[in-house]
């Protein structure tokens, strides 16, 4: 697994500088990276604090050195003593959507006489965790929770995960436009019973283009931005230049004059489909070189993975690679790649640099 350095950098210093000048508090996902030296990294060029998908992610975090942790995820309650041994190194944040999971986490919170900050999630139309908008009760659930001994509600948060399923630029910009809408209808209500909306959290790499330029949003959450990948290409939200993760593989066999077979099968480039605008069939796009300007061969179709294998059919029914040589392939979901590896390579150009430990590499409790 290669990191380009150069394009790394460029990504994070261009997503920091947008969040920047739009006044909005960037706090990136590291499940993309889960990497303690690049949250810190993340951090030093300006990021408030990161999220974690998991416990065990904010674990390693925290160890680390980061201090402020967002946990956009649903916990249970069984977790108070990780959380509250948390609360002793790190600043922790996470979301409630449920009021029996929020009263599990009032009474164990105010219990051990600590408190916490929690966000209430907002179902934006990706339809997976989060309260409904336009519920009845809407409203009535974020004050109860507010009330709640123990929880310090600082706001909502939402994540728009159905742009990723889009299929246009128009498409997507809709989807930040009515997120935010939601967001701020629903915080005007609360405001209007008396409770303070300090925070209004948005996260999506995909939509994050188009939320840098809603109004009343005031942190943004996107996580792949840090390498993309080739869904991030085919949903506008990058070039194939802008790609800094890559996997190196070598050709092992060719069987057939129309076939190749890589070293890197589902255990290095994942089964994850790509999606965007257009089709993206197969599991990653091979560029045509290993060095220079980053262009996929499109006379190379990964079509199948098997655990160690990656079967390359060659469209054109001849190529001049044979076993041996190598290839860079731009994996359709660069976050579960990292997580497949212990480290992964920086590089500039053709120079290799030092490894980066994945140091959350398997938290996923």
């Amino acid at each position: 697994m290669l990191v380009d350095h150069t394009r790394m950098s460029q990504n994070l210093q261009r997503m920091q500088a947008a969040a920047t000048a739009r006044g909005l508090r960037l706090r990136p996902h590291a499940k993309t990276h889960k990497s303690v030296a690049l949250a810190q990294r993340q951090i030093a060029d300006g990021a408030m604090g990161i999220c974690c998908a998991k416990l065990g992610e904010a674990e390693i975090m925290a160890a680390g050195g980061v201090d402020d942790i967002r946990l956009p995820y649903p916990l249970n309650p069984i977790n108070a003593d990780r959380v509250i041994d948390l609360l002793e190194r790190t600043r922790i944040s996470f979301i409630v959507d449920n009021l029996d999971v929020a009263a599990g986490w009032s009474a164990a919170i105010a219990a051990a006489g600590r408190s916490v900050d929690v966000l209430v999630k907002v179902d934006v139309g990706f339809h997976r965790c989060g309260i409904d908008p336009d519920a009845a009760n809407a409203v009535d659930f974020i004050v109860r929770v507010a009330e709640m001994p123990g929880l310090r509600f600082r706001g909502l948060l939402s994540h728009a995960g159905h742009g990723y399923g889009a299929t246009s630029e128009a498409e997507i910009d809709a989807i930040a436009r009515a997120e935010a809408a939601i967001l701020t209808t629903l915080a005007a209500r609360v405001r209007e019973r008396g409770v303070e909306v300090a925070e209004i959290s948005v996260g999506a790499t995909p939509t994050s283009r188009y939320s840098l330029q809603q109004r009343g949003l005031t942190e943004l959450r996107p996580g792949n931005y840090i390498y993309y990948d080739r869904t991030q290409v085919a949903l506008g939200a990058a070039s194939w230049n802008d790609c800094a993760l890559t996997v190196l593989a070598r050709v092992v066999a060719k069987p057939a004059e129309d076939r190749l077979i890589l070293d890197s099968g589902s255990k290095t480039l994942t089964n994850d489909i790509a999606r965007g605008f257009v089709p993206t069939p197969g599991h990653g796009a091979v560029l045509d070189s290993i060095d220079g300007v980053q262009a996929p061969d499109d006379d190379l179709r990964i079509e199948r993975l098997s655990e160690e294998h990656a079967v390359v059919r060659v469209r054109s029914g001849q190529h001049g690679l044979r076993p041996g040589d190598f290839v860079r392939v731009i994996p359709n979901h660069a976050c579960v790649v990292s997580n497949l590896v212990d480290s992964v390579w920086m590089v500039d150009g053709m120079d290799v640099g030092e490894p980066v430990h994945v140091s959350a590499r398997g938290r996923i409790t």
